[in-house]
């Protein structure tokens, strides 16, 4: 039977607080929500997950990637073929995007499943991941927020099992988002609750529930999407859920992740869960979705993961809504955004495994490692002998640096420096630091962000960011 082996998250580190929104100024420990920043969006976030999800496995046993997503920058260019290369992933895999509907996450999840129990794969990683915006002002900017699940489905050393699932598939329009449009629309709220989301999530539960004769209190933990924190709670008295059931929605601290809302509330119900325990997955979205899981002992055996928990703790407070509007470009500027084919097509695909998978090459001859990839040993000057090594998932440390106040971004200054990889020497941009935080050696650790948009599209590579605390076993 198919199941959960491994399991990411992402959650940007960037904290906009909820009283900015309304023109007060923020309170210390006031309710906020996690924004994607200037050099984030739904592939960047995708990879950062799947990275923690692969952490600790082979990356040869994949040979699927499902990525699922409302919000990918890509009208026409798939996101699970670019985020398999960031990852370093094989090139004889499938890959395969979700999207258009915000239960996209769990479709893709249990499609997944559906294709290892068939046998059409061994091995898929499921990524879950969405940057929506809601109108400036709206309730749909307050409740949202952005991050990312990862999930890597397989029959071997599963630490839950898909039991069973349950779909309801029905047309309303009550959320969307047309060709071309940056905001998220929704017609007004009582007719989504009312008509949409509470009907169709309890036919969905209900359903399951009867296919395995099985009530709600057999399930330990519930993870139930919602519109918003009322509504999700008014759902869960319908369908008889005690409090001690429901897992954290994380309205005030993350926001609804959209298709990976319902996933990250998975991601956060399995740091903590026991052999033994049942999960109940329910999701929304032009219908709704009903998973159901049972842990199994190999939850015991897993390496410490960063989990939800531990990215919500990693914050970084958004000074004001102004700055938020900078970093997401919705403010007036002197010059539209460059146009024109952007980075040559050419040297892109030429240099993809070194700008996207962060693949350098180790000497045959010496040892030695090198970045960019090149046909004489800087070492020793043995000459095309070289074996290819990735460097996204090693460390790094600062060699030397400078602060540019003139690269554009929403907080100057731009940190840029030498970074240090296993005596490889790469020019870099640091994120996730202040001037006052750099110093000479401190250690870094790997991130995918967008680096420019020229052309009108984003293109991508690799910055630096202090290295965290290693996670523990406690909420795996």
């Amino acid at each position: 039977m198919a199941g959960i082996s491994s399991y990411g998250a992402y959650v940007p580190p960037h904290r906009l607080s909820l009283d900015a929104l309304s023109g007060r100024a923020p309170r210390d420990g006031g309710p906020e929500k996690a924004v994607a920043w200037n050099d984030e969006d739904s592939v960047t976030m995708a990879v950062a997950a799947g990275a923690s999800c692969l952490a600790g496995f082979s990356r040869e046993r994949v040979d699927a990637v499902y990525f699922a997503s409302t919000s990918y920058p890509f009208r026409e260019k798939q996101g699970a073929a670019l985020i398999a290369r960031a990852l370093d992933l094989g090139r004889e895999l499938q890959a395969t995007d979700y999207s258009n509907s915000l239960r996209a996450g769990t479709t893709a999840l249990r499609a997944a499943a559906d294709a290892i129990d068939a046998g059409s794969a061994t091995c898929v990683l499921v990524i879950a991941s969405d940057c929506r915006m809601g109108a400036p002002g709206s309730g749909l900017e307050r409740n949202s927020g952005d991050g990312a699940a990862a999930f890597l489905v397989s029959k071997d050393s599963a630490i839950a099992t898909m039991e069973a699932s349950r779909s309801v598939t029905d047309e309303i329009v009550d959320v969307w988002r047309s060709e071309g449009d940056d905001f998220v629309h929704s017609w007004e709220d009582r007719f989504v609750v009312q008509e949409g989301y509470a009907p169709r999530m309890a036919e969905a539960v209900d359903g399951l529930l009867a296919d395995g004769d099985d009530s709600v209190s057999d399930y330990d933990k519930v993870a139930l999407y919602g519109p918003d924190h009322r509504s999700r709670a008014d759902v869960a008295r319908t369908l008889g859920l005690s409090e001690g059931q429901l897992t954290d929605a994380f309205f005030g601290r993350l926001g609804n992740a959209g298709v990976a809302f319902a996933p990250l509330q998975l991601v956060a119900a399995l740091e903590n869960a026991r052999p033994g325990e049942r999960i109940l997955v329910a999701n929304y979205g032009d219908g709704a979705d009903a998973l159901a899981l049972k842990v199994t002992d190999g939850i015991e055996q897993l390496p410490a993961r960063r989990g939800v928990e531990w990215h919500l703790e990693r914050r970084q407070p958004v000074a004001d809504y102004a700055q938020y509007l900078k970093a997401r470009d919705l403010g007036t500027s002197e010059w539209e955004a460059q146009a024109g084919p952007g980075l040559s097509a050419t040297v892109h695909f030429r240099e993809r495994d070194s700008n996207l998978a962060f693949c350098g090459q180790r000497c045959r001859s010496c040892g030695a490692v090198q970045f960019p990839v090149q046909r004489v040993c800087e070492s020793c000057f043995a000459r095309d002998d070289f074996d290819v090594t990735r460097l996204s998932d090693r460390s790094g440390k600062l060699v030397t640096w400078t602060f540019d106040y003139f690269f554009p971004t929403p907080t100057p200054p731009t940190v840029a420096g030498i970074v240090d990889v296993e005596g490889a020497r790469v020019h870099m941009q640091l994120v996730n630091c202040v001037p006052d935080d750099v110093s000479l050696g401190m250690p870094l650790e790997f991130e995918f962000r967008c680096i420019h948009r020229a052309g009108g599209r984003p293109n991508y590579y690799w910055k630096a960011t202090p290295a965290a605390e290693p996670a523990t076993s406690e909420g795996r």
